[in-house]
């Protein structure tokens, strides 16, 4: 029996420009270039959306009941079109995959019911989102730089009912003294943006929160990168400089291995302590990153 077992059209393409005669010629890198991205590995650089897609596919998998309730409770989640996967008639995002994770470890050391709240620096305000859609708060400060600011009041103002945006309080960076000047927050929140402040800014935040808070949850890197592949610094080589002068926490590590950032961990968790008498009660990895790490400290002098 004669069998037709010829390359398709696609694989003679592949073999004429990726694939060569001469593939097996320098095995040096082979595994992180276009003979493999053609073999076994999809290039990152061209398939960035689908490697998003499948992290947060995969994470989505492994959420428990009490996730997913917390998800389904956050309504207009794809306002703004965001890059989502559908996941047991529900869809999600790597940023609310996150706030339904981080909520959760808050959860298991705080009740929220009836709280103060203020964030430092909130982004486009999904945090903020995902709290005041879960839990009954008696208010939510957001402290942060004009634009950001814009931002998030933008975006609240079309995800929350009007009851929930009502509690919003936004303070501008300048207005400090307000935050200063007002009764005790029962929580105050960071996540990734104390790594892109100075130091000396840093410190004094951390200052704020031990006079004005009785808890505090912080999200950060546990350190820098210096690796150009995994981004090609395409803001630039200055870019680079001054995220390396920005947070608490400036040693460069290797980011993916395990045992390196486990052994900055203890360096972490010192840096983001507000100050005496506040005790870090829990800490874990800032899931799905491999540098993230996140802690929760409880004052235990009281306000």
């Amino acid at each position: 029996m004669v069998r037709n077992l010829q390359a398709s059209p696609q694989w003679e393409r592949i073999t004429e420009h990726w694939v060569t005669e001469d593939v097996a010629a320098d095995l040096t890198d082979f595994k992180s270039d276009s003979r493999n991205y053609n073999i076994a590995l999809w290039n990152p650089e061209a398939n960035g959306v689908r490697y998003l897609k499948t992290l947060v596919y995969d994470f989505a998998e492994r959420l428990d009941e009490e996730d997913w309730a917390r998800l389904r409770r956050i309504r207009n989640r794809e306002f703004g079109n965001p890059l989502s996967v559908r996941l047991h008639g529900e869809s999600i995002c790597l940023d609310y995959l996150q706030a339904v994770l981080e909520l959760g470890f808050i959860e298991r050391q705080l009740t929220l019911d009836g709280a103060r709240v203020m964030e430092i620096g909130a982004g486009y305000g999904r945090t903020c989102h995902a709290l005041l859609s879960n839990h009954d708060l008696a208010e939510y400060c957001i402290v942060d730089l004009p634009n950001t600011m814009q931002l998030s009041r933008a975006y609240l103002s079309e995800v929350l009912d009007e009851g929930q945006f009502a509690k919003v309080r936004f303070v501008a960076v300048d207005d400090i003294d307000v935050v200063e000047q007002a009764p005790p927050y029962d929580l105050c929140v960071n996540i990734h943006s104390f790594t892109e402040m100075t130091p000396a800014t840093v410190r004094e935040y951390l200052d704020l929160i031990a006079e004005k808070c009785r808890a505090f949850y912080v999200k950060n890197p546990v350190g820098k990168f210096l690796d150009k592949t995994l981004d090609g610094h395409f803001k630039g080589s200055e870019a680079v400089q001054m995220a390396l002068r920005t947070g608490p926490l400036r040693k460069v590590i290797d980011i993916f291995d395990s045992e390196a950032v486990a052994a900055v961990v203890p360096e972490y968790v010192a840096a983001y302590t507000p100050g005496d008498g506040w005790e870090c009660v829990a800490e874990a990895r800032g899931i799905p990153w491999s540098y993230f790490w996140q802690a929760l400290y409880k004052n235990g002098g009281g306000q």
